[in-house]
């Protein structure tokens, strides 16, 4: 009997472990996750003003903030029965959107890509962004460029680009003005370029990697996304689970989850283990974010990310069980971001002044979806007569993937330390 403990894991935000215990001939017998943090953050907002929650649970993450605050923000509308003005809808989605843009080209070219630019065998010293700033400059410099697009456009929207606060019960208190458009017309059309050129790269990234891609993390599990129309959707629409063979569909409602979402608790780590309900524990562990959201939908929203979807397909299967696919599956959600921006800002309706609804803290159970750059995020209140939050539940992006994750690693186990 042995172990490999692997801690800390870098690369993510928070703090985790993996052990992974060997039986006698050196075989992985066991392989735990460790979410080693207690967060808090259900506690945290009890006793708070609804009004006040917004601006407090961007503090969950520092990469996906803008996410938290607006399915926040969308859970008290939601408690509260307000119905928020369409330019102020609009104005939310362009703040989501270049969270997404920002937050995705952070994944792939800072977190992702130095094992695949400047190699899986290079020297864990070199490995890293620096690494690929100096194999790379041009793929770097389109890496930095994206990031600093989609913050500036946070910053515009949101107010500030880290932790946002514009998002109010009832809309937004910030109009974007036309100034701040036209500024951002002016970039958009270089940051599809750019975008397509990711598409491009991990494609090739692809076809030089395909043997690990294909074998390393390679599991069946259930998908969890957001659709609106069964086409993908960042901002809005319905929850959708995917059967692992692609066969079976069950849609719901925002406020339905607890219908389909059950937690199980484990002891060796904080965070609980979702499940479809209909299905059962542990059948109906599920997988979200972009491989998931690529896999439930029909189609994507926009024309060269739903191009670059059919070749998705095509070249992994339907629907997509490599976990190394994550990758290519996130650089065309920051094409169909990009193509959805500029349609944003050719709509006169985003500059408009009628960006807030009259607002009565009252009594009331809100749900608020998004779905964040690591999958659906889920936020529910329950508050009092005076909007007092009594009781809330948050389920965090990567807190639906722990499972799966886990699930990954003991296959991709198996194969490394054959």
């Amino acid at each position: 009997m042995g172990k490999v403990v692997i801690e800390p894991l870098t690369r993510l935000e928070g703090h985790g472990k993996v052990t992974i215990t060997l039986d006698e001939n050196g075989k992985p017998k066991d392989v735990k996750l460790h979410i080693t943090a207690l967060r808090g953050f259900e506690q945290f907002v009890v006793g708070r003003p609804a009004e006040e929650v917004p601006r407090i649970v961007p503090r969950i993450c520092g990469i996906c903030q803008t996410a938290h605050h607006l399915a926040s923000v969308k859970a008290v509308d939601a408690a509260w029965g307000v119905e928020i003005p369409s330019a102020a809808k609009k104005v939310r989605e362009l703040m989501h959107l270049g969270n997404m843009i920002h937050s995705h080209a952070l994944h792939f070219y800072f977190l992702a890509a130095p094992d695949f630019v400047v190699g899986p065998d290079a020297d864990p010293a070199i490995r890293n962004v620096i690494g690929v700033i100096d194999k790379a400059p041009e793929v770097a410099k389109k890496a930095i460029a994206l990031r600093k697009f989609g913050q500036a456009l946070v910053e515009a929207t949101g107010g500030k680009a880290i932790h946002p606060i514009t998002g109010i019960p009832g809309g937004v208190s910030k109009v974007f003005s036309e100034e701040e458009r036209d500024t951002f017309l002016k970039e958009i059309d270089t940051m599809i370029e750019y975008a397509k050129d990711g598409v491009e790269l991990i494609k090739s990234i692809n076809e030089q990697f395909m043997e690990q891609i294909k074998t390393l993390g390679v599991i069946d599990t259930w998908y969890l996304g957001l659709v609106k129309d069964g086409k993908h959707e960042f901002y809005d629409g319905t929850l959708r689970f995917l059967s692992p063979d692609g066969k079976e569909k069950m849609d719901f409602q925002p406020s339905e989850y607890l219908d389909y979402i059950g937690e199980h608790v484990v002891s060796h780590s904080y965070v609980k283990y979702p499940y479809n309900k209909k299905v059962g524990y542990p059948e109906g562990l599920y997988r979200v974010g972009p491989l998931a959201m690529l896999n439930v939908c029909d189609s994507m929203e926009t024309p060269m990310a739903e191009e670059a979807r059919k070749e998705f397909i095509d070249t992994f299967g339907f629907p997509v069980n490599q976990s190394l696919a994550y990758n290519h599956a996130r650089l065309i959600e920051i094409l169909a971001a990009c193509e959805r921006v500029k349609e944003l800002l050719d709509d006169n309706e985003i500059t408009s002044e009628d960006v807030k609804a009259e607002v009565e803290p009252k009594a009331g159970n809100g749900v608020g979806v998004v779905y964040a750059p690591r999958g659906v995020l889920i936020h529910n209140y329950e508050t009092d007569d005076n909007g007092i939050v009594v009781k809330a539940n948050m389920i965090v992006a990567t807190t639906h993937n722990v499972p799966t994750m886990e699930k990954a690693i003991q296959q991709a186990a198996e194969i490394v330390l054959k």
